[in-house]
């Protein structure tokens, strides 16, 4: 991605709100199938009652595998040959692949094409973030980042709604349907109102063979992890696949070190501060995203409510990570950060904590005496600690590495998204039938990693005593703050 000192010539013909309204709808789009694809879940099992939950969980994790991989490289490859052609030919594949997968006649097809979508939203997120940064001017650009960011974010939110009337009303397959209206809609006037970039000369493609070796690496180890218990942990597939996959990833790490265009940016990794807040976000997305698909799950499989019911449920947390994402969002000072991180996640973890517990979950429905409370904890603390992770990992670079910093920061999640789900699906193998011990099981494990996120974060280092630029602390309030919303809808 691209910073704002990077722009193009011959702006005054652009319209700046025009170029903020179609980079926030694609943004939208891309965000608000995470938390509809979870709400669809429960109808997805149903539809291929011949395909393990273990295997259909990759309709989650091949999702955020993709992201994860190719941001940070197709960010790259948007300031390369130009962020309008890859925005444009990112949202023309990711329309057809989510008609693809609302059209899939089994399992494999529609995993292949949540995998295309994965790939297709990592080339729609930082090249509409180079766009509104290119074509925004100066006075106006933490404003219009806050306003693209709040769109990214409020998609999570009304997810669960939207995802409730699709599926209650229609059938799963209309949460990927309806992109195809939508995305039509964008290409028209991205087509007439974005501006021309024009690279700079010298540009650098991207590393392809350190970025296929992160994507196949991360892909590997989310396999075994997921395969693990069906096989056998010692099993040579299981060893064979984790092992490959580690070294797969370790060659993307080593090449990103000297190549000039890398699959990650490491450079980035030269501050302590950084590089601490991105494990903890990476750990922490482990259970949150574990988190986002039990609850669904929870509801409709354990308390069988209906789809709407756990719509409007699920609409708990997320409305609470909303609220406690504005709060940490106009905190400025940065020696609290850290310690909105650990309330945040100390929170999170009573609300697994509660979910984990007979006393409050089990099989009869416990609306007001433990999901609402439950949720209230879950979402409230989800804001407080991902908008705070947020500030931490913009505020620790200069100005012109935001958008970067920006870019590794949803990587991180992504990865350990990836893993959270693939532990998921684990555990679920390791019961005969996926009731309340497995959810349990689950929640146990999603405490745990959250404790140890909150332990990893007393370890962050406070702001260097210079004043960080005003314009990189707004910009970092409002840039992910609102993304804490996403998966919020998972009480």
């Amino acid at each position: 991605m691209s910073d704002s000192s990077q722009r193009t010539g011959g702006q005054a013909a652009v319209n700046p709100g025009l170029v903020l309204l179609l980079c926030s709808g694609a943004s939208f789009m891309a965000f608000l199938d995470l938390s509809v694809v979870n709400i669809a879940f429960p109808e997805i099992i149903k539809a291929y009652p011949s395909t393990t939950m273990a295997n259909l969980t990759w309709v989650v994790s091949g999702y955020a595998v993709m992201f994860a991989a190719l941001l940070t490289p197709v960010g790259r490859l948007a300031d390369t040959v130009g962020r309008a052609k890859v925005f444009l030919g990112s949202l023309v594949g990711f329309t057809i692949a989510s008609l693809v997968c609302g059209a899939a006649p089994n399992a494999a097809t529609l995993i292949i094409g949540r995998f295309v979508q994965g790939a297709m939203a990592a080339g729609m997120i930082p090249a509409a973030l180079g766009l509104i940064m290119a074509a925004t001017p100066l006075p106006q650009l933490m404003k219009a980042i806050g306003a693209w960011s709040a769109a990214s974010g409020f998609s999570a939110v009304i997810g669960p709604v939207i995802g409730g009337l699709l599926v209650d009303h229609l059938s799963w397959r209309s949460v990927f349907y309806i992109n195809g209206p939508i995305g039509l809609l964008l290409l028209l006037g991205g087509l007439r109102g974005l501006p021309k970039h024009l690279p700079p000369a010298g540009s650098k493609l991207p590393d392809l063979i350190g970025t296929v070796s992160l994507a196949v690496g991360i892909g590997f180890v989310v396999a075994a992890l997921t395969e693990g218990e069906n096989w056998g942990w010692t099993d040579a597939r299981t060893l064979g696949l984790l092992i490959c996959g580690l070294a797969l990833c370790l060659v993307a790490l080593l090449r990103s070190q000297k190549h000039e265009a890398p699959a990650i940016d490491t450079g980035l990794w030269k501050s302590t501060r950084f590089a601490r807040t991105n494990v903890v976000a990476s750990i922490f997305g482990v259970s949150m995203f574990a988190w986002l698909l039990a609850g669904p799950l929870w509801a409709t499989q354990v308390w069988h409510w209906s789809i709407m019911q756990a719509a409007g449920a699920l609409s708990v947390g997320a409305f609470a990570s909303m609220v406690t994402s504005t709060v940490a969002g106009r905190i400025s000072d940065g020696t609290k950060h850290r310690w909105l991180v650990i309330l945040g996640l100390l929170m999170f973890a009573g609300c697994t904590a509660m979910q984990a517990s007979s006393f409050f979950f089990d099989t009869e429905p416990k609306f007001w005496s433990a999901w609402v409370p439950s949720g209230l904890l879950g979402g409230g603390g989800l804001g407080f600690a991902a908008t705070a992770i947020s500030s931490i990992a913009a505020t620790s670079l200069p100005p012109n590495r935001f958008a970067a910093g920006i870019g590794m920061n949803l990587t991180s999640r992504q990865v350990g998204g990836a893993l959270g789900t693939a532990g998921l699906a684990a555990i679920f193998a390791s019961y005969d039938r996926p009731g309340v011990d497995a959810f349990h099981a689950v929640y146990i494990a999603c405490t745990v990693a959250t404790v140890v996120a909150a332990i990893a974060a007393f370890t962050l280092p406070d702001p260097a005593p210079a004043p960080v630029p005003p314009q990189a602390q707004e910009a970092a309030k409002s840039a992910d703050g609102s993304h804490s919303t996403a998966g919020a809808a998972g009480a």
